[in-house]
Formats: structure tokens, C-alpha cells, sequence
């Protein structure tokens, strides 16, 4: 009997765990697009000037789009410590598609001049509110939806779909590029993606409304509800949203930069060709997506602690050595390697930051207090990272963004080295045995 009901509940949380996740898939997808066909369409919104300086432009929209993450994951973690995660992520995917729609259908510059740009600013802030919302909502979800013990290896699942909706914006892209020339694919190509990505976000929308909800949303009481999601609440708890932002900091100038700007950074400096990029990339974060699930099951057993550092310290010293290689890399198996070794140590950060988050709140400010810190520190270095690298190249001084990469790591790590060990204090694990 025993037996029955915990494969029972093994199986209801693994659907939960995959109904939400793929929705994270597609919303990172739509994300992710962006960035991989903005080689082909920027000089279909900004046709003056050259590569460089056409791509400093879309990225410049690319850190737009991350200045409404905080206003997303504001608006929608209260929405979903209020009313529940599974609303405000059925919400969260509503918004993307539009987005998404938007983009595909938006004429070039061409066509109508100065509003093509303005509406492609437009759809970016609409999907920079999504996925505002949908990252603490989600890691929220994950978190809680996990069953005692297990919680890093499921939540770890959040930076597989992220991933995995990056991976499936390249596979659409290395299809493309096998079946449409680079005319075709500046001219028209580019758009398939976003089609794609809309198409995608209306499927998820219907699974979405069949998930559960989580049990601890679920049992909290109206008083508690009625306070939730606020500011005031939120602020009751300043360390932990101090450590928040600490933590995330050199985590997500260190993501976007090998799994963002790399593919940019491969094309405009290292001189390697476009498919070749798309290939290297697909391939390193195809193990990227595979090292999440088995990092975050190893942090279930000794500990978050640990690997954050162990990505504090390694990311500090090897951040600058690895550029400086990848520079003068014009193999193809070596900038794979040098790119995978990068992966391997932002893995101590990707595969736990959402459960680590997760354990430092109670129920009724957890979507809030995990989204809200963590949205503006990706607002304002995350978001920027792209623009600044290819800034510094512009300048003629690229190598500051590498020593750039490394500092920011540095601090980070400086509240790893302090921060106690979450998984033994955790809040969601303390209301759980209340409960």
C-alpha cells in the first residue's frame, strides 16, 4: 500500500515537474530566438553602419527587454503568491506568445521606417515582463512541487528547460541555415522562429491550466494570502534579499556570457563561420543541459554551499585565461573545449541557484522574494553583459569585459564564502514539517 502511494505521488510531481518545465522551455525559446537570429535580422531594423555596430544595436534592445524583468517578476510574484503559481504561469506564457507574435509580423525598416525598431522595442518589453514573472514563479513552483530530499534535483530542472529552449532556438536555426541561403534567411528566414515560438506558447497554455497546484500555496490561509506578495513582506527579510542579489551577480554575467554573447563573441572575433558556431554551441549546451540534473542531485547530498563556491573560485581565475585562448582559437574542437569548460564551471551556479533562492523565503513572499531580487541584478548586469562586451570591442579595448566577467564573479563568490548552507535552514523544508 505504501509502495502504491509513493509511486503515486513519484508520478504526480514528475507531471507537475514536466508541465511546468516545458512551459519554461517554450517562454526561454521565445526568449533565446532573439538573440540567436539577431545576426540575420539586425540590419532588418537598423540598416546603417557596420556588423559591430548593428549588433550594438540589437543587443541594446536585447538589455531593454531585461530592464521589465523586474516589473514582470514583480507584478506576476505577487499575482502568484496571491492567487497561486499555476495562474500566474498560465499568465506569464499568455504574455510571451504575444510577444513573440509580434516580432514575427513586425515589417523592416524598409517598410516603415522608424517603427519597425519601436516595435521590436515594444514585443521585447512585453516578453522581458514574461519571463520576469515567469522566473521566480517557476523556481518557486519547482521548488515546492519537489518531493523532501530531492528538491535540488528537481528544481535543477528550470536551468534544463532554459537551456533547452536555447538549444531548440539553435536546432531551428542550424535547420534553417540547411534549407535557406543567408539571403533568404536576412530577408524572410528570420521570422519563421518567432512563428514558431507563438505557436509553441499557445500549446503550453492548455497544459498549463491542468497542472497542480503547489501544497503549500494551496494550504495557506486567507489572512495569509490577503498579505502576500507585498513589498512591506518582502522587506521583513532584507538578508535574504540581499543574498539574492549577491549570489545571482557573477552568476548571470557568467551565463550570458558563454551561453549568449559566446556565439557572437566566436562570429565578430574569432573569425569562425556562422554554421560552424551554431554546431559548437549546440553541442556544448546539449552537456550543458545534461550536467544540470546530475549537479543539482549532488547538491541534495553534500550541500548548495559547495558548489556555488567551487563556481566562485574557478569562474574568478579562469574567466580571463579562457577568453585570451578562445581568441586565438580558430579550431573548431578547441573553442568547443574552451566554451565547455566555461559551461562546466557556471554549472556550480545554473543547476541550484533557483532551490537556493527558494529554501531563503516562506510561502507567502516566496515567488516575490525569489523573482524580485533576482530580475533587477539580471536587469542590470545580466541583461547588460552582452552590450558592454560588444561595447568594449567597439572601443578597441575588448579584454576589459573578460577582467570585467571575472570581477563580478568575484563578488559573488565573497557571499558564497559568508552565506550559510540553505539546504540545512531551509524554509520550505521547515513549513513542510509544520504542516
Amino acid at each position: 500500500m505504501a509502495q502504491s502511494y509513493e509511486r503515486a505521488n513519484t508520478r504526480r510531481i514528475t507531471s507537475n515537474i514536466f508541465k511546468g518545465s516545458v512551459g519554461n522551455l517554450i517562454e526561454w525559446y521565445d526568449w533565446y530566438v532573439y538573440t540567436a537570429f539577431a545576426v540575420y535580422f539586425s540590419a532588418q531594423f537598423f540598416p546603417k553602419g557596420d556588423p559591430t555596430s548593428q549588433l550594438l544595436n540589437t543587443a541594446a534592445i536585447f538589455a531593454v527587454g531585461f530592464l521589465m524583468r523586474p516589473i514582470g517578476s514583480l507584478l506576476l510574484g505577487r499575482y502568484a503568491d496571491r492567487h497561486g503559481r499555476r495562474a500566474a504561469l498560465t499568465l506569464s506564457i499568455t504574455v510571451m506568445a504575444g510577444g513573440s507574435l509580434i516580432i514575427a509580423c513586425t515589417p523592416s525598416y524598409g517598410t516603415i521606417g522608424v517603427l519597425a525598431p519601436i516595435i521590436l522595442v515594444v514585443a521585447r518589453l512585453l516578453q522581458g515582463l514574461s519571463l520576469g514573472g515567469e522566473y521566480g514563479t517557476s523556481a518557486t513552483y519547482l521548488s515546492e512541487m519537489a518531493s523532501s530530499g530531492r528538491r535540488g534535483f528537481y528544481s535543477s530542472f528550470q536551468y534544463v528547460t532554459l537551456i533547452a529552449g536555447q538549444l531548440v532556438a539553435l536546432g531551428v536555426q542550424i535547420i534553417l541555415q540547411q534549407i535557406l541561403s543567408e539571403p533568404d534567411m536576412k530577408s524572410w528566414g528570420w521570422r519563421i522562429p518567432f512563428v514558431i515560438g507563438a505557436i509553441g506558447a499557445l500549446a503550453v497554455l492548455w497544459l498549463r491550466r491542468t497542472m497542480d497546484e503547489s501544497e503549500q500555496f494551496s494550504k495557506m490561509g486567507s489572512e495569509s494570502r490577503e498579505r502576500a506578495g507585498t513589498i512591506r513582506a518582502l522587506m521583513k527579510h532584507p538578508k535574504a534579499v540581499l543574498t539574492v542579489v549577491g549570489l545571482t551577480l557573477g552568476g548571470t554575467v557568467a551565463f550570458y556570457t558563454y551561453t549568449t554573447y559566446l556565439q557572437k563573441f566566436m562570429v565578430n572575433t574569432v573569425g569562425l563561420p556562422k554554421e560552424v558556431v551554431s554546431w559548437i554551441n549546440f553541442a556544448a549546451l546539449l552537456v550543458f543541459v545534461v550536467l544540470q540534473p546530475l549537479a543539482g542531485s549532488l547538491s541534495d547530498k553534500i550541500g548548495r554551499r559547495p558548489l556555488l563556491i567551487s563556481f566562485g573560485i574557478l569562474g574568478t581565475l579562469l574567466t580571463v585565461p579562457l577568453f585570451l585562448f578562445l581568441e586565438q582559437m580558430k579550431n573548431p574542437i578547441g573553442a568547443f573545449i574552451l566554451m565547455m569548460i566555461g559551461l562546466i564551471i557556471v554549472t556550480g551556479y545554473t543547476s541550484i541557484n533557483a532551490i537556493v533562492k527558494a529554501e531563503l523565503f516562506p510561502t507567502e513572499i516566496r515567488a516575490l522574494g525569489v523573482g524580485f531580487p533576482y530580475g533587477v541584478t539580471v536587469a542590470v548586469f545580466g541583461g547588460t553583459a552582452e552590450f558592454i562586451a560588444l561595447w568594449c570591442k567597439s572601443i578597441g579595448a575588448e579584454s576589459l569585459f573578460y577582467y570585467y566577467v571575472a570581477a563580478c564573479i568575484a563578488v559573488s563568490f565573497i557571499v558564497y564564502w559568508r552565506m550559510g548552507e540553505t539546504s540545512k535552514v531551509s524554509r520550505i523544508e521547515a513549513e513542510q514539517k509544520v504542516k
